[in-house]
């Protein structure tokens, strides 16, 4: 393989009759992201004795938190694809042409989390191990959503891998790289180009998968799993984000998203470190309503209990009608014994009579 192509086009237009609705490959990879996140989290909580459900309950409030900070972090650095001469500060709403900060949308899409966890009276780190590696893998399957859009690609290379970028055009022939469409498939200035988008999809792939592993060797809990992969991600996208050519806000010479990578990634250790304080992993608990079985097994139950007291009644009846035969047996004898003894005592006086008299 000489060079990867890119694809002809980032948006469909899909013709309803009625309407014609554009249906948007880097949505759609966003989309499905947050579907496979979903469902991996909820079976990981459900393993550390989470009730089902309490990830989707969570997810409500953490999605659209996440996307409303995500794209208010790429907003904010990068002011000035929006603000300045020519611009138009409505552009920042169009979330559809791309732009979302991870950073942005882990931060807002935290305080969606923890208001659901109170919700549901789940911790919020045993939430955040639950679905770490989810979220990681959610990051790469968005990533290729950058794919279709042709954006965020490194510098030249002659690499096998190398990524053609093609000039994008739209109905008036105006070139339009996100929703235009590669007409005769003619190479921009400097193409093919590191795939810096397929890099960091894979990277995350191997954090999702070093997260797994650790949690389950070591039984992570208390946020640590969280921590590893926020650890691990900004490792390798503080060495990708160096690799890119696309405009970005600098700070001391180095795009902002690098130094944002080296301040969590030191945060991450730290709370890692200092967490291993907590002790094991924590194992929710769960009230489960009695189901048929159980409330047949309570009434076998009671009437085990009923018939055990009935019995016990009987039994204790008898034995005191044994105690009345024995104590009315007793009081037969007695009553025998008296009546021998006065017979005796009338057979003794007259022989003492006589006696008397003869002397």
């Amino acid at each position: 393989m000489a060079s990867i192509p890119s694809p002809d086009r980032g948006v469909w237009q899909l013709d309803l009759g009625f309407i014609t609705l554009p249906l948007r490959a880097y949505a759609l990879c966003i989309i499905a992201g947050i579907v496979v996140a979903i469902w991996w989290g909820e079976r990981r909580l459900i393993a550390r004795g989470g009730a089902a459900g309490t990830v989707i309950d969570v997810a409500v409030w953490a999605v659209p938190f996440g996307l409303v900070g995500g794209r208010l972090y790429h907003v904010a650095t990068d002011y000035y694809r929006y603000f300045g001469e020519g611009k138009n500060p409505l552009d920042a709403l169009r979330i559809w042409d791309g732009g979302l900060g991870i950073w942005g949308a882990i931060a807002l899409g935290a305080v969606g989390a923890w208001i659901g966890c109170r919700r549901r009276g789940v911790p919020l780190p045993v939430f955040a191990d639950a679905v770490a590696p989810g979220i990681v893998v959610a990051q790469a399957i968005g990533r290729l959503g950058n794919y279709f859009n042709q954006e965020l690609y490194g510098g030249p290379t002659d690499l096998p891998w190398g990524l053609e970028i093609y000039r994008r055009v739209n109905e008036f022939g105006v070139e339009d790289p996100l929703n235009g469409v590669a007409i005769d498939h003619t190479l921009i200035e400097n193409s093919p180009v590191h795939p810096t988008f397929l890099y960091e999809l894979i990277w995350n792939l191997v954090v999702a998968a070093i997260v797994v592993w650790a949690d389950r060797r070591f039984r992570l809990g208390h946020g640590r799993a969280f921590a590893i992969y926020v650890a691990g991600y900004t490792v390798g996208r503080g060495v990708i984000e160096m690799m890119r050519t696309d405009p970005a806000t600098q700070v001391l010479g180095l795009r902002i998203n690098v130094w944002t990578s080296i301040v969590l990634f030191a945060g991450a250790v730290a709370y890692f470190v200092l967490a291993r304080s907590r002790g094991e992993r924590e194992i929710l608990s769960t009230v489960d309503e009695p189901t048929a079985d159980e409330d047949s097994a309570d009434e076998d139950s009671a009437g085990k209990d009923s018939a055990g007291k009935d019995s016990t009644d009987e039994a204790s009846a008898d034995k005191d009608s044994l105690d009345k035969n024995s104590a009315d047996k007793d009081s037969a004898d007695n009553d025998e014994a008296e009546v021998a003894k006065a017979a005796d005592l009338a057979d003794a006086e007259p022989a003492g009579g006589a006696r008397k008299d003869a002397e």
